[in-house]
């Protein structure tokens, strides 16, 4: 089995509460620090402990995504003939850091991170039993002590447990007050955040998502907690530019120059002056009226080159710079359509003659967009004509 969760959600405990139910001997590897021949040795003495009749082995291999196919590859053979009792613990996606013969012999549970109120409970018990876990005595600390702390860790468990243990070194008297456990804290972001992790892509899915679906309070939200984790501003203005052409178009074509605005901004002002200029773009690009004509008409034209291959350039137009050029009827009878009537030589094609007549662009009746389809229906009629 793979372990999937937040840091301090019981990962390692659970394996070894897996160990002790089954009587098995649990052993730990970290994908950081071993490598296949501490595979090989950990199997070794595995298959020694069966042999002699000791029992199964618990093999934990934290951090189990940093492993790559290979080593991945070295647990299969002794999952499979029983061996070992594979448990693996992961922060990352398994669907993309493990391999698909791995997954196929393991399930996945996934944990989430701790409640407020289990975190309180947590961290109760670890007074109570502060004797024996902290080496402190007597130690004590109100509710609402308590409750802030719990909210301080973010759900994270062994990080509620070192601030207390932290805390309970430093602490001059048996009590443990708000104003120390903030000075534990002095200096450091408490929310979990990776630029590069699960969790960014989960939050800037949820922030496109929001400005998409016209909600500038989520679109808020989400834009907040990504700043307050410590994200790179630079990359969530780069996915706002993405926003306003993917998602509002021409619908509201002001909403790419102020995405492009706030970019500057941001580079300009710096942090955390600039963010305000993030925050003002996404809630413009929220409430604009939304157009994913382009974005569509992108992805189609891209997918027929793919089909219909490199298609010539129709003869008329062919720019003609030389007399042999124009010898070959480069450019000929093409229609100037500055000098045509209404400025548009109607009729005129200008797709490769085995495309025409294809459509890509479909304007929406939204935004600007309804006067963009009013024109074209129009030029369409004199085109007809």
């Amino acid at each position: 089995m793979v372990f999937w969760g937040p840091p301090g959600t019981g990962k390692t405990t659970l394996a070894k509460l897996v160990a002790s139910q089954s009587k098995a001997e649990f052993v730990a590897l970290s994908a950081v620090l071993s490598g296949v021949k501490d595979i090989r040795e950990a199997v070794k003495t595995a298959k020694q402990r069966l042999q002699m009749g000791l029992g199964a082995t618990v093999l934990f291999v934290d951090e189990v995504h940093r492993f790559n196919k290979s080593q991945q590859d070295a647990f299969l053979p002794h999952i499979e003939d029983g061996t070992i009792i594979f448990v693996g613990a992961t922060t990352e996606n398994p669907s993309f850091e493990l391999n698909n013969a791995l997954l196929s012999r393991i399930r996945v549970y996934v944990l989430k991170s701790l409640r407020r109120e289990d975190l309180f409970s947590l961290l109760r018990r670890a007074l109570e039993l502060a004797d024996r876990g902290l080496g402190h005595r007597d130690l004590s600390m109100t509710d609402q002590a308590l409750h802030h702390l719990a909210e301080m860790v973010d759900g994270d468990a062994r990080r509620a447990l070192t601030v207390l243990e932290i805390a309970a070194d430093l602490a001059e008297t048996n009590e443990i007050t708000e104003e120390l456990i903030e000075q534990v804290f002095a200096g450091g972001g408490v929310r979990r955040f990776d630029n590069k992790g699960e969790g960014f892509y989960d939050q800037i899915s949820a922030l496109h998502k929001s400005v998409r679906g016209s909600d500038p309070d989520a679109g808020l939200y989400w834009l907040c907690r990504m700043l307050d984790g410590g994200c790179d501003p630079k990359v969530i203005a780069r996915r706002v530019v993405r926003m306003a052409s993917e998602d509002i178009g021409n619908a509201d074509p002001r909403a790419l120059r102020i995405a492009l605005d706030a970019w500057e901004a941001q580079e300009r002002v710096g942090s955390p002056e600039g963010e305000l200029s993030l925050a003002q773009a996404v809630v413009y690009l929220c409430v604009a009226a939304k157009s994913n004509a382009v974005y569509n008409a992108y992805k189609k034209v891209m997918a027929t080159i793919r089909d219909t291959g490199s298609l010539e350039v129709p003869m008329h137009l062919r720019n003609a710079p030389t007399k042999l050029m124009k010898e070959l009827e480069y450019g000929k009878d093409y229609r100037y359509a500055h000098n045509e009537p209404e400025g548009y030589a109607a009729g005129e094609v200008y797709l490769p003659d085995e495309l025409e007549g294809l459509r890509f662009y479909q304007p929406v009746e939204r935004g600007m967009e309804i006067k963009i389809a009013e024109k074209l229906r129009r030029l369409r009629e004199l085109d007809s004509k």
